[in-house]
């Protein structure tokens, strides 16, 4: 059985692999930037895990469809900074900060036509039920960014609210990474249906972290500037929180924080970190993402799995879950 480093490898080679070398340069150099400030590449690794459990050959037939999930998950970061107008990611400008908009609208489509192309190399009789699969799971997407930018302009949302949008935006698609790398290695409906239960919960866990640390982190640590979220308003897992558990008699202080300028943003951070914590919403979070990784982890008693194929799959839940869990 492969190690997650062993995997983690080959996937930065089979990215390097790829031919990104084309003109127009405008169009292809930007696709090269994306891929090269690289990410933990976290779905390619959850499929190629997944593959690995039930078939230790690996070649394009499974990685190629693995490296289609980083392809058409970078497409989806390169639109998602657009309309967030993102300036940093992984630590590196953006692409659309970098050359310009209609470029990186650009570049992105041709990464999502990509992220097809190299999917349809899959084994040909396993092609339909994954190409049905990773189709569902990139519209689903698409409705979890939809509700992400719908929640923009509303003053508040459930926590149910929050929880369906991105259960859709990102847990679908980890989801999915598990359950294509399974049923390309022939496992049972049974086993694939629970590796993507376990992914999909994973997955929460794993943007309720990532709302976390854009309040919590640092900058060098978490790769992007720190606090955000908070500056823009953006409806994450603790400002949700704040809606449900900040009492009445506080609520002015809240939407006073709310109403702060960008030019105000380091009074906005400090007073809404500072708000998370008195109310205990800090706490919860982190037992928020606890609850989540005991929850995927339960999923797996579901099939039958030997110590070292679970043992693999907690390493990886692990890796998504730092810090925190």
């Amino acid at each position: 059985m492969y190690s997650l480093d062993q995997l983690q490898g080959i996937i930065e080679k089979g990215l390097s692999s790829l031919e990104f070398r084309r003109d127009p340069a405008d169009l292809y150099d930007p696709i090269r930037y994306m891929i090269s400030i690289g990410g933990k590449r976290i779905r390619p690794l959850a499929c190629l895990i997944s593959y690995t459990l039930f078939n230790d050959n690996i070649d394009k037939s499974i990685l190629h469809p693995a490296l289609a999930i980083e392809i058409f998950h970078g497409f989806t970061l390169i639109h998602d900074d657009i309309m967030d107008k993102a300036s940093i990611r992984r630590g590196q400008p953006t692409i659309h900060t970098k050359w310009n908009s209609n470029v990186a609208i650009l570049s992105g489509d041709v990464m999502s036509i990509m992220a097809y192309r190299l999917l349809a190399e899959c084994k040909r009789e396993k092609l339909p039920e994954v190409l049905n699969l990773f189709s569902e799971t990139v519209q689903q997407v698409c409705e979890g960014q939809q509700y992400d930018m719908d929640f923009e302009t509303m003053p508040y949302i459930t926590m149910e609210d929050y929880m369906k949008m991105i259960g859709l935006k990102t847990a679908v698609l980890l989801a999915c990474s598990a359950k294509t790398g399974a049923m390309i290695a022939g496992a049972s409906p049974e086993t694939c249906n629970a590796l993507y239960e376990f992914c999909y919960k994973i997955g929460l866990a794993f943007q309720i972290q990532d709302d976390y640390m854009d309040t919590f982190s640092k900058s060098a640590i978490f790769g992007k500037k720190i606090g955000g979220d908070i500056v823009n308003n953006k409806k994450t897992w603790l400002l949700v929180q704040a809606f449900k558990k900040v009492p009445s008699t506080e609520r002015e202080r809240l939407d006073s924080l709310l109403s702060l300028t960008e030019e105000q943003a380091a009074q906005k951070i400090e007073g809404m970190r500072n708000l998370y914590i008195e109310y205990g919403i800090k706490d919860d979070a982190e037992l928020a993402i606890r609850e989540y990784y005991t929850s995927a982890a339960e999923s797996l008693g579901k099939i039958s799995l030997s110590e070292s194929q679970n043992e693999l799959l907690m390493q990886y839940a692990d890796r998504l879950i730092t810090r925190i869990k």
